[in-house]
């Protein structure tokens, strides 16, 4: 069994720079051991390598060794699209730069990127073993070799860093611990909802689609914030909620299901009985619910022979009743229009236009970061998005019930949504 934290619950530090800039000798020193490749060869990192750690302050992170943001050619450009996309949806950033190097333009556009979107950043000057250059020494307010007199201090940390022998890393590794203190933490599923002594009752099916040997990780991920917060757990197949909900000597503070099992669990359980989806848990998880419910608004005016990509946020086993390449389409055609154009993509599209739908799946895989920069992406195409577990609970009649539970989303909100789409 895997014991550590996954990826999308582990803060993302992204370290960029230039080509040669010694960011994976930083990693390498970080971590006390080799865990990237490292060359004096420009262009060794191609594709982002992540690797993780507990840091104070944080908790898990991880951290993303990126390619130079100075490549070139067609091949260089790829890879530098690849770290501006990790680098939009990060936690924090560390800034390498070679302390022996004078500024080039590429380091002084990034410079002023990081310095201007929002994140917690600070720079890491490598190659401390050589002379400081004069320039770098004052673009970042430290002393010159000999200089006299005080110098401005720079508006972010700054430290020195030997990445072959390691020298600076532990300082520099206590300068990110306190990064944390700027940065964005993604709530638990059950914030605001769950109180202490609370029970919460998980219907989790085991089709052809589930694991084998475990619970998804929406699953894993609300029981351990229930417990986390004295709560009590059950969990039952859809097949056995019936008896296990009439077991019970009080109800459940809220009906948990998988969205595909919505219809079955809402007639074995009584009409006035909170209950959710894990998608929708994960939607207002990753601060996206309210975007996501008003994606719900394109169904009323969608075009019949108009485009819907039903988008996952990764790489699984596709069973014969796939909520996303089976179930979804099927329901869509049913309830909306026969000839929609369904297509199930992995990737963004690159002929979005604002007549398209986008039906997301709950991003459980995914940093709350990663999601929002993919949906400033949808955004800016003006492209209404919604996910799995709106979609559903909008399909079986479960609006505005399953988003009752969350005092956030009460008011006009509930009175829109309880009229007919």
């Amino acid at each position: 069994m895997n014991l550590e934290s996954p990826l999308s619950e582990s803060a993302a530090i992204v370290v960029v720079g230039v080509r040669n800039a010694g960011k994976s000798s930083l990693i390498n020193a970080l971590f006390g051991k080799d865990v990237a490749i490292v060359s004096a060869e420009p262009g060794t990192t191609t594709d982002p390598v992540t690797r993780k750690m507990e840091l104070p302050g944080w908790g898990p992170v991880a951290f993303v060794d990126t390619a130079g943001i100075d490549d070139d050619g067609e091949l260089g450009l790829k890879r530098v699209a690849k770290t501006e996309e990790r680098l939009a949806s990060c936690s924090a950033a560390v800034f390498a730069t070679p302390g022996h190097r004078s500024p080039i333009p590429a380091e002084t556009t990034l410079l002023e990127r990081l310095r201007t979107c929002g994140k917690p950043f600070l720079v890491a000057l490598t190659h401390a073993d050589l002379p400081l250059d004069p320039e770098k020494a004052r673009a970042f307010g430290l002393p010159e070799s000999g200089a006299k007199g005080s110098v401005p201090p720079f508006a972010v940390p700054v430290k020195r860093v030997d990445g072959r022998s390691g020298a600076g890393a532990a300082e520099l590794r206590t300068a990110i611990a306190a990064l944390a203190d700027g940065g964005v933490v993604e709530p638990g599923p059950l914030e605001g909802v769950a109180r202490e002594g609370d029970h919460f009752l998980l219907v989790a099916p085991i089709d052809l689609a589930a694991p084998k040997g475990r619970l998804i990780q929406p699953q894993t991920e609300t029981i351990r914030d229930a417990l986390d917060r004295d709560c009590m757990v059950t969990v039952v197949k859809e097949r056995e909620l019936y008896d296990a909900y009439r077991s019970f000597k009080a109800r459940p503070r809220l009906v948990i299901t998988d969205s595909q099992a919505f219809s079955k669990v809402a007639a074995d359980i009584p009409e006035d009985q909170p209950l959710t989806s894990f998608s929708i848990l994960f939607a207002r998880k990753k601060g996206e619910l309210d975007a996501f419910l008003s994606g719900l608004d394109a169904l009323s005016r969608f075009p019949v022979d108009g485009r819907v990509f039903v988008m996952e946020a990764c790489s699984h086993h596709r069973g014969a009743d796939d909520i996303a390449s089976v179930k979804i389409p099927r329901l869509f055609s049913r309830m909306v229009t026969p000839t929609a154009r369904l297509e199930t993509v992995r990737k963004i599209p690159d002929d979005l236009c604002a007549s398209d739908l986008v039906i997301h799946c709950a991003a459980c895989m995914m940093t709350g970061n990663s999601l929002k920069a993919r949906m400033e992406k949808f955004r800016a195409a003006g492209v209404p998005v919604t996910n799995y577990g709106l979609f559903m609970a909008w399909a079986n009649g479960l609006l505005p019930r399953a988003i009752e539970p969350f005092p956030e989303f009460a008011g006009v909100r509930k009175e829109a949504l309880s009229r007919e789409l």
